[in-house]
Order: structure tokens, then sequence, then C-alpha cells
């Protein structure tokens, strides 16, 4: 049995570092920052694209790598309803590789089209003897802009409200060393049947459906499904005294988490506890506008209900 920790990640040490840290900064926990500014709010976020890179080191296919730079921190800020209105890149390497850091800004120019944003600027670090040959680390900077009257904080989510959850577009770039780890496992290249083109996929960009959301039905909550998958991401858009309960079955869940399950022997709370198992992000709306939302995004879910909360999870399956 394989598991995010035995894989090397403690995720309870990195709650452990937020919780300490909101007691010295009690404003920070959402999935991004915001400042007024006149009568808006200044969103901001900050990721990266954790050891999703070193496939594409391994690989060396370095074209989509900068999509889901950008996809993490941009998908972030909108989940306060801001729109993104630039972005920030910083690379750091041992030794400069131009060619290589070109197609880097290539997949980054690419995310930042699909987020209708400018790349405004960034930095380029290099640090011989610092990173091993050939490797590089990258990490991204979001601002947008939301009025405050328009702010989503999940504060108006209530009972009988529906839970619909956006499609990802497979593991997007939470839970590779997980991935990396049953890989090595099962003796398996990233090389093989396709695997690697199949894990590298980018990151869905929600910021396009979800503004045209936004506009159009009343979106009382955002969740970006990403590191604690489903039932640690949810939580956190939606007040202490709610709960929901997601239905089995409701979505298709892609192939890619079954096969990786199965050969890794992973238990399945496991799983869902460290990949987006299909879902990219969740948003929370009235029952009536289910209807409009399924018209504006297709392929969207009903995945569930809010509930009041009692005890146990906040997020429970059936």
């Amino acid at each position: 049995m394989i598991t995010y920790r035995s894989s090397g990640v403690n995720v309870h040490a990195g709650n452990e570092l937020v919780r300490r840290i909101k007691q010295k900064c009690p404003s920070i926990g959402g999935f991004s920052g915001l400042v007024p500014h006149g009568d808006s709010f200044i969103a901001a976020g900050v990721d990266g694209v954790g050891t999703k890179l070193k496939l594409a080191m391994d690989m060396n296919k370095h074209d989509t790598i900068g999509i889901d730079l950008v996809a993490m921190s941009v998908n972030d800020v909108i989940c306060c309803g801001a729109k993104p209105m630039f972005f920030l890149d910083y690379m750091a390497t041992g030794k400069l590789d131009v060619d290589k850091s070109e197609k880097i800004i290539d997949g980054i120019i690419i995310g930042c089209e699909r987020s209708d944003c400018i790349l405004l600027g960034g930095e380029t670090a290099e640090m011989p003897s610092f990173y091993p040959n050939g490797e590089y680390d990258l990490a991204g900077f979001a601002v947008g802009i939301v009025k405050k009257d328009k702010v989503i904080d999940g504060s108006r989510v209530r009972p009988g409200d529906k839970v619909i959850g956006l499609p990802s577009s497979g593991i997007h770039s939470n839970g590779f060393s997980l991935v990396r780890k049953i890989l090595e496992v099962n003796n398996l290249s990233v090389h093989d049947n396709n695997i690697g083109n199949i894990l590298l996929e980018p990151t869905t960009i929600y910021v396009d459906v979800i503004s045209k959301l936004i506009d159009a039905v009343d979106v009382r909550s955002i969740s970006h499904i990403t590191g604690e998958g489903l039932p640690g991401n949810i939580p956190r858009s939606i007040p202490d005294d709610l709960m929901v309960n997601l239905l089995p079955g409701s979505w298709s869940i892609p192939y890619v988490f079954t096969w990786l399950q199965m050969i890794g022997n992973v238990p399945e709370e496991e799983m869902f506890n460290t990949f987006n198992m299909g879902i990219g992000m969740v948003i929370i709306v009235p029952e009536k506008d289910i209807r409009k939302v399924l018209s504006i995004a297709p392929s969207a879910v009903v995945m569930g209900t809010v509930h009041p909360y009692k005890e146990g999870d906040r997020v429970v399956f059936g």
C-alpha cells in the first residue's frame, strides 16, 4: 500500500505550518489574499508546479509546464470572484539553458492568454551548484481585481444549495510525489506507453467559464480542488456550520486515477485526499440556477447538496 506520506509528503506538517502562520497573520487562509483598493479589492495568489517538474525534466518536455504554473495561481485568484490582471514568474536553475527556458516561457504566455491576463515580468536566477545539472524550479504570482460588493467568500451559502463540479483535465499539478512513487515501485518509466504525456496534461484554466458563470448566476462559493482534494478544499469556502454531501457516481473519474490506485494499491480515501479525482473546480449555487449553469458549462456536473453541519467530516460521500 502506497500513501502520500510514504512518498515523502507530510500534509499534516503543512497544515500545522498554516495554523501557526494564521496565528501571526489571521487574514491568511483563503485561496488568495485581498487588499482594499478604492471600491475594489486587489486579489493575489502564488503557487508552483511541485514535482510535476520532475516528469517534465525526465521527458525533456518543457512546453506545457508553464501553462500549469499560470493555472495554479489564476485558478486560486478567481475563487473570490476576481478577474486576473497580470502574472509574474520566477525561475531558478543551476545553469541557464536558453532554449529550454524559452519553451517554459512560451507555456506561461499561453497560460496568460487563456486567463485573459498579461505576463508583466519575472525573474530568472542562475544559481551554479545549487540545483543539479538540467534541473530548475518555478513559482508564479497572479494578481486580479474584484469589486467589493462582488466578492465571493462563501458566506451566502445556505442549506439546500447545490454543489457543481467542473471537470479537470487529469491530475493537474498536485499529488505528483505520490504518482512518481507509484511509478517507481512498479518500475515504470514516464516514457512507457505514453504515460508521460498523460501525466503532463496541462492543468485546466477556469477563468473564462467562471467569469461567465459569475455574470449569469448567483455563484455563492468557489473552490479550487488542489492538494487534499475535495474533502480538504470545499470546506475552505463554506461557513463552519455547513457541510456538503457528495453523490458517488455523479461524475466520471478519469481512468488515470483508477489506474494509479490499482497499480499502487492506494486506499480510496487516500486517493480522494490527495487528487482532484476528475473535478478541478467546485461552485455552489442555489438550486434554481442549475439549468442556467449547465447551459453555460455543459460539462459541469451536479455533485451534491449543502446541509447543516452536525458532526464528523464536512464533506461526506453518499
